[in-house]
């Protein structure tokens, strides 16, 4: 008789920035794995179609509109989700946006606006995150960082990337804190991955970027989620402070 590789239990997962790419994949695959599963965007169009697209999958996810870096909001928004699924387990902080700016032309409104989404919102939603994760069955926190934060990055800014290295050193940090309280904190750091993100870049910096992954292509964003998908699973205890990286081989450290 066969047996799944990893188990996932009746459990909850919330996913900030699950209403398309990255975080859309890894709602789906985290749906697919038999967890509930709330999608969190302040996009509420990109929420209705992350719905209509799961529900054609035959997969059901709540979804919530919510700004990750309004945090007056966060304790209300986290206690519906509580509410609605009787558990929040997992969190996932996936929300974030890109800067591409030149290091001469990086404004402060932008700077503070990347900050506040990537950094600001993952720090103080995790932070309201916690109560519910102690009373968790194997509680984890999953942060999306970006190679970027690893090694600086080639064609995006500085706020983004100060915003994704101060993701991974969260992560250090976090995962220290809460290990008493059995709660893990991991990250997964993407190399470029097809998504509307990578789409900004002109093709001239795109293909300059593809030269430098050794595999010779960018990922996608299952490849992203089926990482994540370990870091979920129960059999993943021992893990906590980790930073996988799913980059082709850009960084290797």
């Amino acid at each position: 008789m066969g047996r799944d590789l990893f188990t996932y239990g009746h459990r909850t997962a919330v996913v900030t920035g699950g209403s398309k790419n990255i975080g859309l994949a890894i709602a789906e695959r985290l749906l697919q794995a038999g967890l509930q599963v709330a999608i969190v965007s302040s996009n509420a169009e990109n929420l209705q179609a992350a719905k209509d697209h799961l529900q054609g999958l035959g997969y059901t996810a709540s979804s919530w509109h919510g700004d990750v870096s309004d945090v007056d909001a966060l304790p209300g928004l986290l206690e519906q989700i509580h509410a609605h699924h009787g558990s929040i387990d997992i969190l996932v902080n996936c929300a974030g946006i890109l800067d591409l700016s030149e290091v001469e032309d990086t404004t402060e409104e932008m700077w503070d606006r990347v900050l506040d989404v990537n950094l600001k919102g993952t720090f103080f939603l995790t932070q309201k995150c916690i109560p519910y994760l102690k009373q968790g069955t194997a509680p984890r926190i999953i942060n999306i960082a970006s190679n970027a934060g690893r090694m600086g990055g080639y064609a995006n800014a500085m706020s983004y990337t100060a915003s994704k290295g101060g993701m991974i050193s969260l992560t250090y940090g976090l995962a220290r804190r809460l290990a008493p309280f059995g709660i893990t904190v991991n990250c997964v750091a993407p190399g470029t991955i097809e998504s509307d993100m990578s789409r900004m870049r002109d093709a001239q910096t795109h293909q300059k970027l593809l030269e430098k992954f050794p595999l010779g292509r960018i990922g996608t964003a299952d490849e992203v989620a089926y990482a994540v998908c370990y870091f979920a699973s129960q059999e993943s205890g021992f893990s906590t402070g980790a930073v996988l990286d799913v980059n082709g081989g850009m960084f290797m450290g």
